[in-house]
């Protein structure tokens, strides 16, 4: 095997092992790699090896001839320092791609496939290119249903697990697409004042203006190492963490950012991400939100229904005691779409404050009363009034703030973005729908989430009467491209339908 030196290469590569050699290194001739080959990585005497995706440069400034150049990635798998003589050899393709070939062909899977097909994504065995593959191969010919169940067990198994040693470890999660939702930040400090744990890992946005992760960070640190993370759950019975510090089902990790860009999400897919984060996160009760809409993710009730099916079939199988709710997606959820103006909107349901919006505030009182209804002492139809109780009480308010604080409270918090622009009604009428993709879009293209402040903040919902030159919405930026962007798409498209 040929002998390279260690370097250092600050690139974030997203979730993919990539290695550099310079073009004119002896190992890149006399071994006959190429660009784009699959290599296996040695520290010399040690048998365990890291497999990256080469790629060859001609930059000394990125790696010189003799030396081996590593991904930010890679560089912690191997733990090792700069100038490190490491064996390189080409990497034997991973045996379970012969698996999903015959997926590709249309054959069902067993168990033990999938378990070998993800053992080898999570070992970084897998390209992009071959990810990419297995996921059209998935979608395009389908899940049978024990083979979502085999999916959904082999990333459990081939990560970790979080213990709570509670009988009920309640969870929540919506499967996405309704701009400003932000309803698990009013949930996780309900259900935990009543004194259910609810230790709740989110994820931060990908494709949408915010994740909960998002959301929840414009107040306090989110990202708990998992020690931490059981020790405020002792204390106060829940947390709102993000939830990639701990390494639970890191296939599903791995999947997602090529799932993203090719803007897949398969039933099947889905539902064993879902699950799978949430039987490794030691959940025992869980509560999955569909809303349905004309432009949510799930726009018809049939696929509702087969959706809600196929996560009963799988949960029950896990050992969850599961819930399934239908809820209304036909438009954006509070005003706020976008970190900081979604912050705002919990605090105020959380406050009592009149200017609250009161769509976000039934929607949490509703869904905190099903969670509510698993502890065996509530009667089932009473949930709901203890979460109302809880809520008007500040008890609620009073966890929230205990929650921050336990996490790390941040002190400033930043205000709406300073670039303003107000999209008016171009006529009389009454708005009769909202595009909830187009209004997510235009949230994105302000800068959010990763510009705190950025957004769209509304100001009219379904129903609601507005006159010529009234505003609809308002467009929140820190920077004048961002802003230019969203001042455009939305004069391209606005979004509301007024009749």
């Amino acid at each position: 095997m040929a002998t390279l030196k260690l370097r250092r290469v600050a690139i974030d590569t997203y979730r993919e092992n990539v290695a550099f050699m310079h073009r004119a290194c002896n190992v890149y001739h006399s071994e006959g790699f190429q660009a784009l080959n699959k290599i296996e990585i040695h520290r010399e005497g040690d048998g365990v090896p890291v497999i990256a995706v080469l790629n060859i440069v001609d930059d000394e400034a990125i790696t010189a001839p003799g030396e081996l150049g590593l991904s930010e990635q890679v560089f912690e798998q191997l733990g090792l320092p700069p100038g490190t003589p490491v064996q390189v050899r080409h990497a034997t393709p991973p045996h379970s791609l012969a698996a999903v070939h015959r997926k590709i062909e249309g054959e069902a899977l067993s168990r033990e496939d999938y378990l070998e097909i993800i053992r080898d994504i999570v070992e970084n065995r897998y390209s992009k290119i071959e990810l990419a593959a297995f996921l059209v191969g998935c979608a395009e010919t389908g899940f049978e249903r024990d083979e979502v169940l085999h999916l959904t067990r082999a990333m459990v198994e081939t990560g970790d697990r979080l213990e709570w040693n509670e009988p009920l470890v309640a969870d929540k999660h919506c499967i996405g697409g309704i701009p400003g939702n932000r309803t698990t930040m009013l949930i996780v400090p309900i259900v935990a004042a009543h004194g259910i744990c609810m230790p709740k890992t989110s994820s931060r946005a990908i494709t949408s203006p915010a994740g909960t992760a998002d959301t929840m960070e414009v107040l306090a640190d989110v990202d708990l190492p998992p020690g931490k993370m059981h020790e405020i759950v002792q204390r106060e019975r829940a947390c709102l963490a993000w939830g990639g510090t701990a390494r639970l089902a890191p296939a599903d990790d791995i999947l997602i950012a090529v799932e993203r860009p090719l803007s897949m999400d398969s039933p099947g897919q889905m539902v064993a991400s879902i699950l799978s984060k949430k039987v490794a996160a030691g959940s025992s009760h869980l509560l999955i939100d569909i809303p349905l809409g004309p432009t949510a993710k799930v726009r018809g009730h049939q696929e509702a229904l087969r959706l809600r099916k196929l996560f009963q079939f799988v949960g029950d199988r896990m050992g969850l005691t599961l819930e399934v709710v239908i809820t209304d997606g036909t438009q954006p959820i509070g005003r706020g779409i976008g970190p900081v103006l979604e912050a705002r909107d919990v605090m105020q349901v959380l406050r009592n404050d009149p200017r609250a919006p009161l769509d976000l505030r039934e929607k949490a009182l509703q869904l905190a009363g099903r969670i509510l209804e698993f502890d065996p002492d509530v009667r089932g139809g009473q949930g709901y009034f203890i979460a109302r109780d809880i809520l008007d009480s500040g008890r609620a308010l009073a966890k929230m703030e205990a929650i921050i604080d336990a996490q790390g409270r941040h002190r400033e918090i930043p205000d709406p973005g300073r670039l303003v622009h107000q999209v008016t009604a171009p006529h009389d009428g009454v708005v009769t729908a909202i595009d909830n993709l187009r209004m997510a879009s235009i949230a994105r293209l302000a800068g959010a989430p990763l510009d705190k402040g950025a957004g769209v903040d509304l100001a009219r919902k379904v129903g609601e009467a507005v006159k010529k030159g009234e505003p609809l919405y308002t467009i929140h930026a820190d920077f004048p491209a961002n802003f230019d962007f969203a001042v455009e798409a939305a004069r391209h498209q606005n979004g509301y339908e007024i009749s």
